[in-house]
């Protein structure tokens, strides 16, 4: 019986202190990752917010495996550049920011600012033209401590060659439609061909302002830089501190599993009683009920 008690109090023991050391370490671990998340959480809801796309263009050279003949393709494509920092001097690297910005001929197409000194928060969308977007992100990455990049390009020539078509259907039905109302008619009939034509005319403006961003002379790459001020020291954590709450942490809900593995065993030793009581318990696990 003493053997049985000794080994039980080890077992506690041990797992006291097993969850002791998991709490102490993910408190080490969470620290630096709610840093970093917050940040990534805060740019992201912002990225939606910023709703102007940037196209760019390039000659593509393909090749026919038939008969080996080559030609170009004119390609066009939305690439963007995400990236997350921190700042020590927040000042100083949001004007080195805007320096670099000015250095490339670039545009800042989207500005959001808020926090109060000590944990200011800057979010800019850049427009990078094409031909300077690697130099630009390469600079931009060394303002601040970066703390996560991802470069995205996307080919959009499917979808700028179809809008194209439809622009040149809507035309054609729109110049068809303006034939047809010069041959007259009833006026019911000549209001819902005005109507028409008026629908269809809101559709060409509308897909003409869509395929005015992949104009050439209006090429931009994207450029999103999130930069959070982050005062130095700010999440050093002493020792024990961190000691006391793992400490508090494991003490409170060790004891909450000791509860409930202590009312599953007085559960579980009322009905293995009643079954016996009842004979409802197998004359094997009865005597090996009794024999402990």
């Amino acid at each position: 019986m003493k053997k049985k008690a000794k080994r039980l109090f080890i077992v506690i023991v041990l797992g006291f202190l097993g969850l002791f050391c998991f709490r102490l370490v993910y408190g080490y671990v969470a620290v630096s990752d709610t840093v970093e998340s917050g940040i990534h959480s805060y740019a992201e809801a912002n990225e939606s917010e910023f709703s102007r796309k940037n196209y760019a263009s390039e000659k593509l050279k393909v090749e026919k495996p038939a008969d080996n003949q080559s030609y170009q393709v004119d390609q066009k494509y939305e690439k963007v550049a995400s990236m997350l920092s921190q700042s020590q001097s927040f000042d100083t690297e949001e004007k080195q920011l805007r320096e670099a910005t000015a250095k490339y001929n670039a545009l800042i197409q989207y500005e959001q600012r808020s926090g109060l000194p000590g944990n200011r928060r800057l979010n800019l969308a850049i427009g990078v033209p094409p031909d300077r977007f690697d130099a630009f992100v390469a600079e931009a990455k060394e303002i601040g401590k970066l703390l996560s990049i991802r470069i995205d390009k996307t080919d959009k020539t499917n979808e700028y060659k179809d809008l194209k078509a439809k622009r040149i259907s809507l035309e054609k039905a729109r110049e068809a439609l303006i034939a047809l109302k010069s041959k007259g008619g009833r006026i019911d009939e000549s209001i819902n061909l005005e109507s028409k034509i008026l629908e269809i005319e809101t559709e060409v403006q509308s897909l003409g302002v869509r395929l005015g961003e992949y104009d050439q002379e209006n090429e931009f790459c994207t450029v999103r830089v999130g930069l959070q001020e982050q005062t130095a020291g700010r999440v050093q954590i002493s020792l024990i501190h961190r000691v006391k709450v793992a400490l508090e942490w494991t003490v409170k809900y060790y004891l909450m599993v000791l509860a409930i593995l202590l009312a599953a065993g007085l559960i579980t030793l009322i009905t293995v009683n009643l079954l016996e009581k009842l004979k409802w318990l197998p004359p094997a696990i009865a005597n090996s009920m009794q024999k402990d």
